[in-house]
């Protein structure tokens, strides 16, 4: 589904909300006030707060399950080049969208069986799904090795990219990154976490030592 800018608006004002207040803690009257609408609009056109979280839960994640099937049906590219186009993805995801995967981490600590709970449960289980097939693919192929913890994997990735993320200021005192300017520092940390993921996966998947 395509959002107008009028509902882009609502949904961008939201999503930071929800990020520093949570979804509970954050009311309609709120929303509307930070979007500089009035509360019937938001109404007019989610229908409710749940139904905006689900719009911008949408929005922010549409893209990826057909990413991950596109990749599935790609007969020539190597294995590992896919896990590494994954790997990227995922890193870029997070420095992207920052505001919406605070959201997610803290639903998923605090209200794990909310309506965001849910639905990070459905997406994690989709993706973990066809992740799955890309592995076993790159195995029927014998360019991975055999007995593959998946979900292992999947925190590692996710993982390790939340924590340097979320952590930013300490890996900046203890790596001298002080000076660096935002956009520096995103592009300097989007390399180093995509080097090391993607050798830390070459071994974890592959023959090659």
């Amino acid at each position: 589904m395509d959002y107008n800018e009028k509902q882009l608006q609502i949904m961008e004002s939201a999503e930071i909300l929800f990020s520093e207040k949570g979804f509970e803690g954050t009311s309609v009257r709120d929303i509307a006030d930070a979007a500089n609408v009035n509360l019937a609009m938001i109404s007019y056109y989610f229908g409710s707060k749940e139904k905006l979280l689900e719009a911008i839960f949408n929005h922010r994640t549409k893209n990826f399950t057909t990413h991950l099937e596109n990749m599935l049906q790609d007969a020539t590219t190597p294995s590992i080049e896919k896990i590494y186009t994954l790997v990227d993805y995922y890193i870029d995801k997070f420095l992207q969208q920052t505001c919406f995967h605070r959201i997610m981490v803290r639903e998923q600590l605090l209200s794990p069986k909310g309506p965001m709970g849910e639905m990070i449960l459905k997406m994690k289980q989709n993706n973990a799904d066809l992740i799955k097939q890309l592995v076993k693919v790159g195995q029927r192929k014998g360019e991975f090795i055999k007995n593959i913890d998946i979900p292992l994997m999947m925190s590692t990735l996710l993982g390790t990219i939340n924590h340097v993320l979320s952590s930013h200021h300490y890996y900046r005192e203890t790596e001298h990154l002080q000076d660096l300017t935002p956009d520096q520092f995103s592009k300097h940390i989007r390399k180093k976490l995509s080097l090391h993921l993607k050798s830390l996966f070459k071994l974890t998947l592959t023959h090659e030592a």
